[in-house]
């Protein structure tokens, strides 16, 4: 009987070891790298086995017939394989495609600088980035020169980018369009932008090829994200030789809304005593600055926001006159503007968002000009009546945008929308002799456009989109494609490329036109490479800019008007950016340098030639050190461009421009010191926080000459400079309930 059952035991162990099948192999990526921890599994069933460090495997199952193994790894996706189960040893060679994830994934950046909370490489400017640059002048704009791309111009207020004029660069906050970004300018003074860089936790600056939600800006796009909720309720206080100013955030108990205002004074009258101006101020620059804001958590995931601005701000001076030797040029500026902000985002469900937003400007200015004699009194000379006159400039704004964002698989996603720009411009120009010219200028701009970001791995990404505008005042439509493409080929290393066509309605001096216009029109094509950790950053770019349609102007009863789109040009160049936050502890620094080759037809250019405001190099290197035992934060920067041209150009009796004169002017250098003393540093029981701060402008007081105004008849010239070489800033700023000194100290070190 013994010998019986160990007889049927054994034929029973031949029977299911016949019924068993071996399935065997590897499991690797895409790259054809092991992949450890992974598991395979028949479907509904027990039997399964997981890889080990060199991505193989190995089990039995009894299961036969049709079978389907699930092979999965954490990151990537969810392999489903048919199989039959007959006994036979299944040799399997398997390759997983990676899931994307937003901390691993390839990160399209083509041509764009970006900040937010989910994006924190060191290649990026933070608010506090900003007001620690030492050559910033706490002014976004500032800060930005500093980025490879923008270009070093100082007698004239915007953004320069890639040859582009500061008209080609356009400002939107929370998705809306922002005119008037900056101060009304006077004649070779540049202007600051308007808004403090607090307001905002995210910044994106696109020195081209940016994305199809946004338009109307041929060379550059600088978009800004404000902030959500405060970390608690604050007051804030600043005196400094500028003016002073005051403000309070207030944060619900339930800390899911808060409100806050903010006013400022500035008054340079003080500061123009001790540092002489090129100008002879009889009104030293005077402003009052006030703002007002909301902001309410809806839902879980659900905001609205409300940012409101309200500025006044005046100026008076005498320049000596290039025109008329012995007279002074006058200018005076009174302003005020206006802009609100309202926008509302939230998800829809799992995979839909929605963002909309409006937003709402008035800009008034008032400007006259006369000639004044050495007793300043006003005077008229026979010839130089047009050196008297008066203009008035009412312009409204509005902006409507919509975009909804669709979820698809992993973190593709697709995004469309429209956008509704409607604008009112009115000038009334008096003459010397009391001859009103009036114009107005109105124009409703619809846009619709579609984007799509689709992931493909971990390492290959694609952007998608197309814009299509029409505007009422041209009577045109445009259609605009833009793709980037981006591969990583480690943790750290990518490479993108981006293509896009941008277009642009002619700016406001060239309006109102007789002739039919087209929208000036550029494209891009942008290549680039990118390292980056969380501690350094470097990143190499080329690009090629093709201009076309741009406008040509004729002098026309007093004023340069457009009469065509036979204009044209390019912009190529490389760009190099290093930043540095690990090399030495408590050592932030970063270099940029950039190299453009430009010539645009435009305007009265009798051709193709560079234009004044490009220069063919541009750099900068910015230095901070916190240095723990004097409770002080150094900043140091240096700017440098190569000289600009310069030029004249006039009629000539057949009524074609010619230069009559040009020339280089000398490289620009510019070294700016700032210092930061925080006393009550570590102190976490205190609930006033100091911090005073001293900065200097130029501080080896280099001539910097930015170009050359010319008489009306070209006989005379003068140097366009700063109106002082050298300037210093002393102030003193205190937080009441937020310590913000380890941000002030280290910016994330």
């Amino acid at each position: 009987m013994n010998h019986l059952i160990a007889l049927l035991a054994l034929l029973l162990a031949t029977q299911i070891a016949k019924a068993q099948t071996l399935i065997q192999g590897k499991v690797q990526d895409s790259k054809n790298r092991p992949l450890t921890g992974a598991s395979i599994a028949v479907k509904d069933s027990y039997d399964g086995a997981t890889t080990d460090s060199t991505g193989s495997f190995r089990f039995k199952t009894t299961e036969k017939g049709n079978a389907v193994l699930l092979i999965s790894s954490i990151g990537y996706k969810l392999q489903e394989k048919a199989v039959v189960l007959n006994g036979t040893v299944l040799e399997l060679s398997i390759v997983l495609k990676e899931e994307p994830n937003e901390l691993t994934a390839v990160v399209i950046s083509a041509g764009s600088f970006e900040a937010s909370d989910r994006k924190r490489a060191a290649a990026i400017l933070n608010p506090i980035d900003i007001v620690t640059t030492a050559s910033a002048n706490g002014d976004i704009t500032g800060a930005l020169k500093t980025l490879p791309g923008a270009q070093q111009v100082g007698e004239r207020e915007g953004l320069f980018v890639r040859g582009g004029t500061a008209t080609e660069t356009k400002t939107f906050i929370d998705g809306t369009l922002v005119n008037n970004f900056f101060f009304t300018g006077a004649p070779n003074i540049a202007a600051f932008s308007r808004f403090s860089p607090f307001i905002f936790k995210g910044t994106v600056f696109s020195t081209g090829g940016y994305s199809a939600l946004y338009g109307q800006a041929l060379s550059s796009a600088v978009i800004l994200e404000s902030i959500d909720l405060p970390e608690q309720s604050v007051a804030n206080i600043n005196v400094s030789v500028l003016g002073i100013g005051a403000g309070f955030q207030e944060l619900s108990k339930k800390k899911n809304s808060s409100w806050g205002l903010n006013y400022g004074y500035n008054n340079l009258t003080p500061a123009f005593a001790i540092f002489k101006q090129r100008q002879n101020y009889s009104q030293a620059p005077e402003f009052h600055n006030s703002d007002a804001n909301f902001r309410i958590k809806t839902s879980k995931t659900g905001f609205l926001k409300y940012y409101g601005y309200y500025n006044t701000n005046r100026l008076d001076f005498t320049t000596p006159s290039v025109d008329t030797t012995g007279y002074y040029d006058r200018f005076a500026l009174k302003n005020q503007n206006t802009y609100h902000n309202l926008t509302w985002r939230d998800n829809l469900s799992k995979k839909w968002k929605i963002q909309t937003g409006v937003s709402y400007s008035i800009n008034k200015d008032d400007i006259h000009s006369e000639l004044k004699d050495a007793s300043g009194s006003k005077v008229t000379v026979t010839g130089m009546e047009f050196k008297e006159f008066t203009v008035k400039n009412r312009s409204q704004y509005f902006n409507a945008k919509l975009v909804l964002e669709r979820r698809l698989k992993g973190l593709s996603a697709l995004r469309f929308g429209t956008e509704y720009n409607n604008s009112n411009d009115e000038t009334d120009y008096t003459a010397y002799n009391g001859s009103i010219f009036k114009s107005m200028v109105k124009e409703h701009l619809n846009s619709l456009f579609a984007e799509s970001d689709m992931y493909i791995t971990n390492d290959i990404a694609a952007k998608i989109g197309i814009r299509t505008e029409h505007s009422q005042l041209l009577n045109k439509w445009n259609i605009a494609p833009r793709a980037s493409l981006a591969y990583k080929f480690s943790r750290e290393a990518q490479a993108s490329l981006a293509y896009g066509i941008f277009y642009q309605n002619p700016e406001k001096s060239l309006l109102p036109s007789n002739a039919s216009l087209l929208f000036s029109k550029a494209t891009h094509y942008i290549a680039q490479y990118m390292k980056t950790t969380s501690k350094r950053s470097f990143r190499l770019e080329a690009f090629y800019k093709k201009y076309d349609d741009l406008y040509k102007t004729a002098f026309v009863t007093g004023t340069s008007k457009a009469i065509n789109n036979n204009g044209f040009g390019d912009a190529k160049g490389i760009e190099l950016f290093w930043r540095d936050k690990q090399t030495v502890k408590t050592l932030d620094y970063w270099i940029s340098y950039s190299y453009l080759d430009t010539k645009r037809d435009y305007l009265n250019f009798p051709s193709a030639i560079q234009p004044n405001f490009a220069a063919k190099h541009t750099a900068s290197l910015v230095i901070k050190k916190f240095m723990s035992a004097l409770k002080t934060n150094l900043n140091i920067a240096y700017n440098f461009n190569s000289g600009r041209p310069y030029y004249n150009i006039l009629p000539d009796n057949n009524g074609n421009y010619k230069v009559t004169d040009q020339g280089t002017t000398p490289a620009y250098n510019n070294v700016s010191l700032g210092l930061n003393y925080l006393p009550f540093i570590g102190k976490k029981n205190r609930k006033v926080y100091d911090v005073y701060v001293l900065q200097v402008n130029n501080i080896f007081n280099f001539k910097q000459v930015y170009g050359y105004q010319y008489s009306y008849n070209g006989i005379r010239k003068q140097a366009i400079m700063p109106p002082s070489r050298m300037f210093v800033f002393v102030g003193a700023f205190i937080s009441i309930g937020v310590d913000r000194s380890d941000e002030v100290i280290n910016n994330g070190l």
